[in-house]
Protein backbone atom coordinates (compact mmCIF):
# COMPACT_ATOMS: atom_id res chain seq x y z
CA UNK A 1 0.00 0.00 0.00
CA UNK A 2 1.41 3.63 -1.37
CA UNK A 3 1.77 6.30 1.08
CA UNK A 4 -1.47 7.97 -0.19
CA UNK A 5 -3.51 5.44 -0.35
CA UNK A 6 -6.53 5.04 1.64
CA UNK A 7 -8.95 2.29 3.25
CA UNK A 8 -12.66 1.43 1.85
CA UNK A 9 -13.86 3.57 5.22
CA UNK A 10 -11.21 6.24 4.55
CA UNK A 11 -13.38 6.89 1.01
CA UNK A 12 -17.11 6.78 2.09
CA UNK A 13 -18.11 10.46 1.92
CA UNK A 14 -20.87 12.31 3.69
CA UNK A 15 -22.83 12.14 0.62
CA UNK A 16 -22.71 8.26 0.78
CA UNK A 17 -23.55 8.51 4.34
CA UNK A 18 -26.84 10.26 3.54
CA UNK A 19 -27.47 7.62 0.58
CA UNK A 20 -27.37 4.95 3.05
CA UNK A 21 -29.64 6.87 5.55
CA UNK A 22 -32.32 7.07 3.17
CA UNK A 23 -32.09 4.15 1.97
CA UNK A 24 -32.36 2.52 5.52
CA UNK A 25 -35.66 4.82 5.96
CA UNK A 26 -37.62 4.22 2.80
CA UNK A 27 -36.18 0.76 1.94
CA UNK A 28 -36.09 2.35 -2.24
CA UNK A 29 -33.83 2.96 -4.44
CA UNK A 30 -36.58 5.02 -6.28
CA UNK A 31 -37.93 7.03 -2.69
CA UNK A 32 -34.40 7.52 -1.84
CA UNK A 33 -33.86 9.01 -5.47
CA UNK A 34 -36.40 11.69 -5.40
CA UNK A 35 -35.31 12.47 -1.81
CA UNK A 36 -31.99 13.36 -2.65
CA UNK A 37 -32.55 14.74 -6.03
CA UNK A 38 -30.54 12.05 -7.49
CA UNK A 39 -31.25 9.65 -10.78
CA UNK A 40 -32.09 6.09 -9.66
CA UNK A 41 -29.20 4.98 -11.57
CA UNK A 42 -26.88 7.40 -9.50
CA UNK A 43 -28.16 5.52 -5.80
CA UNK A 44 -27.49 2.23 -7.43
CA UNK A 45 -23.82 3.10 -8.46
CA UNK A 46 -23.30 4.77 -4.75
CA UNK A 47 -24.98 1.62 -3.31
CA UNK A 48 -22.67 -0.38 -5.28
CA UNK A 49 -19.51 1.22 -4.20
CA UNK A 50 -20.64 1.11 -0.67
CA UNK A 51 -20.94 -2.50 -1.37
CA UNK A 52 -17.24 -2.82 -2.39
CA UNK A 53 -15.83 -0.80 0.25
CA UNK A 54 -17.35 -2.45 2.98
CA UNK A 55 -17.90 -6.23 1.95
CA UNK A 56 -21.32 -6.33 2.28
CA UNK A 57 -24.25 -6.37 0.39
CA UNK A 58 -25.75 -3.91 3.24
CA UNK A 59 -29.50 -4.25 1.49
CA UNK A 60 -31.07 -7.12 -0.34
CA UNK A 61 -34.34 -6.42 -2.03
CA UNK A 62 -37.45 -8.51 -0.92
CA UNK A 63 -41.11 -8.30 -1.31
CA UNK A 64 -41.05 -5.48 1.28
CA UNK A 65 -38.35 -3.22 -0.73
CA UNK A 66 -34.92 -2.93 0.31
CA UNK A 67 -33.98 -4.72 3.48
CA UNK A 68 -30.69 -3.75 5.87
CA UNK A 69 -28.66 -6.64 6.20
CA UNK A 70 -27.28 -7.54 9.69
CA UNK A 71 -23.91 -5.55 8.91
CA UNK A 72 -26.47 -2.47 7.81
CA UNK A 73 -28.07 -2.57 11.21
CA UNK A 74 -25.16 -2.64 13.03
CA UNK A 75 -23.86 0.19 10.82
CA UNK A 76 -26.97 2.72 11.09
CA UNK A 77 -26.27 4.11 14.74
CA UNK A 78 -22.51 5.19 13.56
CA UNK A 79 -23.89 6.57 10.42
CA UNK A 80 -26.67 8.63 12.35
CA UNK A 81 -24.69 9.64 14.82
CA UNK A 82 -22.22 11.65 12.19
CA UNK A 83 -25.04 12.73 10.47
CA UNK A 84 -26.43 14.56 13.22
CA UNK A 85 -23.21 15.94 14.34
CA UNK A 86 -22.60 17.34 10.90
CA UNK A 87 -25.89 18.68 10.96
CA UNK A 88 -24.77 20.79 14.52
CA UNK A 89 -21.91 21.30 13.17
CA UNK A 90 -23.75 23.48 10.08
CA UNK A 91 -26.85 24.38 12.10
CA UNK A 92 -24.74 26.82 14.07
CA UNK A 93 -24.12 28.83 11.47
CA UNK A 94 -26.84 28.35 8.94
CA UNK A 95 -29.91 30.43 8.47
CA UNK A 96 -33.30 29.40 7.53
CA UNK A 97 -35.30 32.34 5.44
CA UNK A 98 -38.63 31.46 5.28
CA UNK A 99 -39.38 34.28 2.89
CA UNK A 100 -37.22 33.13 -0.31
CA UNK A 101 -37.68 29.58 0.61
CA UNK A 102 -39.22 27.11 -1.47
CA UNK A 103 -39.07 24.24 0.98
CA UNK A 104 -42.25 21.64 1.25
CA UNK A 105 -42.73 20.75 5.25
CA UNK A 106 -44.32 17.52 5.56
CA UNK A 107 -46.49 17.29 8.80
CA UNK A 108 -47.86 14.07 10.14
CA UNK A 109 -51.64 15.19 11.77
CA UNK A 110 -55.22 13.69 11.80
CA UNK A 111 -58.48 14.47 9.94
CA UNK A 112 -59.35 16.90 12.83
CA UNK A 113 -56.55 18.48 12.37
CA UNK A 114 -56.62 19.03 8.86
CA UNK A 115 -60.40 20.81 9.71
CA UNK A 116 -59.29 22.72 12.61
CA UNK A 117 -55.39 23.70 12.66
CA UNK A 118 -54.44 23.28 9.14
CA UNK A 119 -56.63 26.46 7.21
CA UNK A 120 -55.54 28.84 10.02
CA UNK A 121 -51.31 27.10 9.84
CA UNK A 122 -51.55 27.85 5.81
CA UNK A 123 -52.73 30.95 6.17
CA UNK A 124 -50.23 32.40 8.31
CA UNK A 125 -48.03 30.30 6.46
CA UNK A 126 -48.70 31.33 2.63
CA UNK A 127 -48.97 35.18 3.87
CA UNK A 128 -45.57 35.01 5.45
CA UNK A 129 -43.10 32.67 3.10
CA UNK A 130 -45.68 32.54 -0.09
CA UNK A 131 -43.25 29.90 -1.53
CA UNK A 132 -43.47 27.23 1.07
CA UNK A 133 -45.41 24.37 0.20
CA UNK A 134 -47.09 22.45 2.69
CA UNK A 135 -47.97 18.65 3.05
CA UNK A 136 -50.33 16.75 5.36
CA UNK A 137 -50.07 12.93 6.23
CA UNK A 138 -51.78 10.37 7.98
CA UNK A 139 -50.37 9.30 11.40
CA UNK A 140 -49.42 5.56 10.78
CA UNK A 141 -46.91 3.06 11.26
CA UNK A 142 -43.79 4.75 9.55
CA UNK A 143 -43.80 8.06 11.26
CA UNK A 144 -41.17 8.04 13.56
CA UNK A 145 -38.99 6.42 11.25
CA UNK A 146 -39.57 9.30 8.58
CA UNK A 147 -39.32 12.05 11.52
CA UNK A 148 -36.35 10.40 12.42
CA UNK A 149 -35.08 10.57 8.94
CA UNK A 150 -36.01 13.95 7.91
CA UNK A 151 -38.47 12.45 5.70
CA UNK A 152 -41.24 14.55 7.78
CA UNK A 153 -40.67 17.79 9.59
CA UNK A 154 -43.57 17.77 12.44
CA UNK A 155 -46.15 15.60 14.02
CA UNK A 156 -49.01 17.39 15.27
CA UNK A 157 -51.76 15.39 17.84
CA UNK A 158 -52.12 13.35 20.85
CA UNK A 159 -49.56 10.41 19.59
CA UNK A 160 -48.50 8.79 22.89
CA UNK A 161 -45.75 6.26 20.67
CA UNK A 162 -43.77 9.37 20.34
CA UNK A 163 -41.41 9.75 23.02
CA UNK A 164 -37.95 8.04 23.10
CA UNK A 165 -35.20 10.67 21.14
CA UNK A 166 -38.33 12.79 20.37
CA UNK A 167 -38.87 16.60 21.76
CA UNK A 168 -42.60 17.15 22.59
CA UNK A 169 -44.31 20.82 23.39
CA UNK A 170 -48.10 20.95 24.97
CA UNK A 171 -49.80 22.91 22.64
CA UNK A 172 -53.37 23.24 24.19
CA UNK A 173 -55.84 20.74 26.03
CA UNK A 174 -59.22 19.32 24.96
CA UNK A 175 -62.46 18.26 26.53
CA UNK A 176 -65.56 16.36 24.80
CA UNK A 177 -68.55 18.06 23.78
CA UNK A 178 -71.35 16.80 21.94
CA UNK A 179 -73.02 17.64 18.70
CA UNK A 180 -76.46 17.12 17.65
CA UNK A 181 -79.28 19.13 15.12
CA UNK A 182 -80.32 22.00 16.26
CA UNK A 183 -83.92 21.11 15.78
CA UNK A 184 -83.64 17.95 17.58
CA UNK A 185 -86.75 16.56 18.56
CA UNK A 186 -85.95 15.61 22.24
CA UNK A 187 -82.89 17.51 22.99
CA UNK A 188 -83.01 21.10 24.67
CA UNK A 189 -80.10 22.74 25.67
CA UNK A 190 -78.65 20.65 28.49
CA UNK A 191 -78.10 16.88 27.84
CA UNK A 192 -77.86 14.43 30.78
CA UNK A 193 -76.49 11.30 31.13
CA UNK A 194 -79.55 8.96 30.91
CA UNK A 195 -80.83 10.99 27.51
CA UNK A 196 -77.34 10.73 26.25
CA UNK A 197 -77.24 6.50 26.96
CA UNK A 198 -80.85 6.14 25.60
CA UNK A 199 -80.06 8.15 22.18
CA UNK A 200 -78.67 6.67 19.06
CA UNK A 201 -74.97 7.67 18.23
CA UNK A 202 -72.33 8.39 15.51
CA UNK A 203 -69.27 7.16 16.51
CA UNK A 204 -66.16 7.82 14.95
CA UNK A 205 -64.30 4.49 15.60
CA UNK A 206 -60.44 5.36 14.87
CA UNK A 207 -57.66 7.56 16.98
CA UNK A 208 -56.70 7.84 20.48
CA UNK A 209 -59.76 9.84 21.26
CA UNK A 210 -62.43 7.11 20.64
CA UNK A 211 -60.14 4.94 22.98
CA UNK A 212 -60.58 7.91 25.84
CA UNK A 213 -64.81 7.99 25.15
CA UNK A 214 -64.78 4.32 24.87
CA UNK A 215 -62.71 3.21 28.65
CA UNK A 216 -65.33 6.23 30.19
CA UNK A 217 -67.87 4.13 29.14
CA UNK A 218 -66.37 0.87 30.43
CA UNK A 219 -65.76 2.65 33.77
CA UNK A 220 -69.36 3.20 34.41
CA UNK A 221 -70.54 0.00 32.89
CA UNK A 222 -72.41 1.46 30.18
CA UNK A 223 -72.56 1.67 26.12
CA UNK A 224 -73.98 3.90 23.43
CA UNK A 225 -76.30 2.80 20.62
CA UNK A 226 -73.31 3.63 17.95
CA UNK A 227 -75.97 3.56 14.87
CA UNK A 228 -73.47 4.50 12.31
CA UNK A 229 -69.61 4.76 12.78
CA UNK A 230 -67.14 6.80 10.71
CA UNK A 231 -63.28 6.15 10.08
CA UNK A 232 -62.77 10.12 10.71
CA UNK A 233 -64.94 13.34 10.01
CA UNK A 234 -65.54 13.53 6.36
CA UNK A 235 -69.74 14.25 6.18
CA UNK A 236 -70.21 14.15 9.80
CA UNK A 237 -71.68 17.41 9.73
CA UNK A 238 -74.23 16.50 6.88
CA UNK A 239 -75.17 13.25 9.02
CA UNK A 240 -76.12 15.36 11.92
CA UNK A 241 -78.00 17.94 10.19
CA UNK A 242 -79.86 15.05 8.35
CA UNK A 243 -80.55 12.78 11.41
CA UNK A 244 -81.39 12.47 15.09
CA UNK A 245 -77.64 11.03 15.73
CA UNK A 246 -75.54 12.43 18.56
CA UNK A 247 -71.81 12.81 18.05
CA UNK A 248 -69.55 12.88 21.04
CA UNK A 249 -66.09 14.85 19.95
CA UNK A 250 -63.23 16.32 21.17
CA UNK A 251 -63.82 20.78 22.16
CA UNK A 252 -61.56 21.68 18.90
CA UNK A 253 -63.07 20.07 15.88
CA UNK A 254 -66.63 20.17 17.58
CA UNK A 255 -66.74 23.43 18.36
CA UNK A 256 -65.54 23.92 14.12
CA UNK A 257 -68.01 22.15 12.78
CA UNK A 258 -70.79 23.58 15.14
CA UNK A 259 -69.59 26.89 13.57
CA UNK A 260 -69.95 26.00 10.15
CA UNK A 261 -72.34 24.11 10.27
CA UNK A 262 -75.07 25.70 12.35
CA UNK A 263 -75.01 22.24 14.92
CA UNK A 264 -76.32 22.54 18.25
CA UNK A 265 -73.08 22.38 20.94
CA UNK A 266 -74.22 19.94 23.89
CA UNK A 267 -72.07 19.99 27.28
CA UNK A 268 -71.34 16.17 27.33
CA UNK A 269 -72.27 14.41 30.32
CA UNK A 270 -70.28 11.38 30.08
CA UNK A 271 -66.80 11.75 32.00
CA UNK A 272 -64.44 11.52 29.41
CA UNK A 273 -61.14 12.22 30.03
CA UNK A 274 -58.94 15.18 28.34
CA UNK A 275 -55.78 15.41 26.58
CA UNK A 276 -53.42 17.86 24.88
CA UNK A 277 -52.77 18.05 21.52
CA UNK A 278 -48.41 18.47 21.38
CA UNK A 279 -46.66 18.95 18.53
CA UNK A 280 -43.67 16.25 18.29
CA UNK A 281 -40.01 16.33 16.94
CA UNK A 282 -36.97 14.10 16.30
CA UNK A 283 -33.85 14.45 18.42
CA UNK A 284 -31.91 15.12 15.26
CA UNK A 285 -33.52 18.04 13.83
CA UNK A 286 -33.88 20.32 17.48
CA UNK A 287 -31.86 22.85 15.92
CA UNK A 288 -32.10 22.96 12.53
CA UNK A 289 -33.45 26.16 11.48
CA UNK A 290 -36.35 25.08 9.65
CA UNK A 291 -38.02 22.83 12.07
CA UNK A 292 -37.25 25.71 14.41
CA UNK A 293 -39.34 28.54 12.17
CA UNK A 294 -41.96 25.66 11.43
CA UNK A 295 -42.34 24.85 15.41
CA UNK A 296 -42.04 28.64 16.18
CA UNK A 297 -44.81 29.03 13.88
CA UNK A 298 -47.13 26.08 15.40
CA UNK A 299 -46.27 27.65 18.94
CA UNK A 300 -47.34 30.88 17.90
CA UNK A 301 -50.49 30.39 16.15
CA UNK A 302 -52.00 27.09 18.89
CA UNK A 303 -50.23 27.69 21.94
CA UNK A 304 -52.91 28.19 24.85
CA UNK A 305 -52.41 31.50 26.57
CA UNK A 306 -52.34 30.15 29.94
CA UNK A 307 -49.32 28.17 28.78
CA UNK A 308 -45.92 29.28 29.52
CA UNK A 309 -43.56 29.03 27.02
CA UNK A 310 -40.51 26.91 28.16
CA UNK A 311 -37.77 24.74 26.79
CA UNK A 312 -39.29 21.39 25.81
CA UNK A 313 -38.42 18.21 27.23
CA UNK A 314 -37.55 14.93 25.89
Amino acid sequence: MTENSTTGAEEIDLKLLRLLDALYATHSVTRTAERMSLSQPTVSIGLARLRKMLADPLFVRTTDGMQPTPRMEDLMPSVRQVLSGFAQLIASSSHFDASTSERTFRIFMTDASHITLMPKLFAHVHALAPGIRLEAASIGPTMALELQSGESDLALGLIPGLEAGFYQQALFDQDWICLCNPNHPRLGERLSLKAYLSESHVGIVSGTGATLLDKALQEIGQQRQVQLALPGFLGLSAILLSSELIATLPRHIGETLAKTAGLRVLSCPLPIEGFTVKQYWHTRFHQDPANRWLRAVCGTLFLQPHRHKRKSEL
